[in-house]
């Protein structure tokens, strides 16, 4: 009895071929994507280079989508704020052409300057300064969202640790700091000395974002003393955009709204 030759496997097919090496590639939404934009290429004529482009683009807008979203988990940033569900119309003494042109172009970061967006209570200002952190973000940059007195709370225990200096290094991987309502931080001196560490070091050498309740000539309130309050001044407004909001609180008008609905009375149906 002779012995039987194990049956020849059938070679691979391109379209084996290419999923297999898709996957080897870690193309991952090409590999899923690719049948059904090649079914579209062929009904539309295409040519081997404007599928080939529509392939590479739709892996490329999958890994920008990734990138954003580990980018946005990083920073942050309060969700559902952006300068699309911004109300304008509720300061109408604001110009918003610079932040806007702020936010179009990332430059500034490169250049380390500054922005400071200063005003009373319940405005926007945090509403605008995570719409700039969000483009910034899209730009490819690094932000880091911080509520102004938690981050100074951990610089304070750094200091004690005797490891300031390693942090502060540390928060250099971002481009962008964003230190929100400033005005909060207690005035003591083991505060006020970390918070100006933190501006002095990043001074020329990467950006901050501040929010404050308080006009400079009440920063006297937030540092013990006048002389570092100058100083930390000085250094974030040499290369720094100043927006200043002047209007009343938003939160304020929402809260007011909704008591006079709730409390109007009701409406007496017509009859015909």
């Amino acid at each position: 009895m002779t012995n039987s030759s194990p049956p020849a496997q059938s070679p691979l097919s391109p379209y084996q071929h290419l999923s297999l090496y898709l996957k080897k590639l870690r193309l991952s939404h090409m590999l899923t994507h690719w049948e059904s934009i090649e079914s579209q290429a062929m009904q539309e004529n295409w040519s081997y280079a404007e599928f080939l482009l529509a392939l590479c683009e739709t892996e490329a807008q999958r890994r920008e989508q990734a990138r954003l979203k580990r980018a946005l988990t990083e920073a942050r940033l309060p969700n559902a704020k952006s300068f699309t569900n911004f109300d304008f119309s509720h300061c109408p003494q604001l110009n918003p052409a610079p932040l806007m042109q702020l936010a179009a172009d990332p430059g500034w970061l490169e250049r380390a300057e500054n922005c400071l967006i200063l005003g009373p209570s319940g405005v926007g200002k945090t509403h605008l300064a995570t719409g700039v952190s969000k483009k910034m973000l899209e730009f490819g940059k690094r932000v880091k969202f911080f509520a102004a007195n938690a981050l100074v709370q951990h610089l304070q225990q750094a200091k004690l640790q005797l490891q300031l200096h390693p942090m502060l290094k540390k928060l250099d991987r971002y481009d962008l700091l964003v230190l929100d309502d400033l005005g909060y931080c207690k005035k003591s001196e083991a505060e006020t000395s970390v918070l100006f560490e933190l501006i002095a070091h990043r001074y020329e050498r990467k950006s901050l974002l501040i929010t404050a309740n308080q006009p400079f000539s009440q920063w006297d309130d937030i540092f013990t003393d006048s002389m570092m309050a100058v100083a930390a001044i000085d250094r974030l407004i040499h290369h720094g955009l100043i927006i200043k909001i002047q209007a009343d609180s938003y939160r304020r008008k929402s809260a007011t709204q909704r008591t006079a609905q709730t409390q109007s009375p009701p409406q007496k149906s017509q009859s015909k």
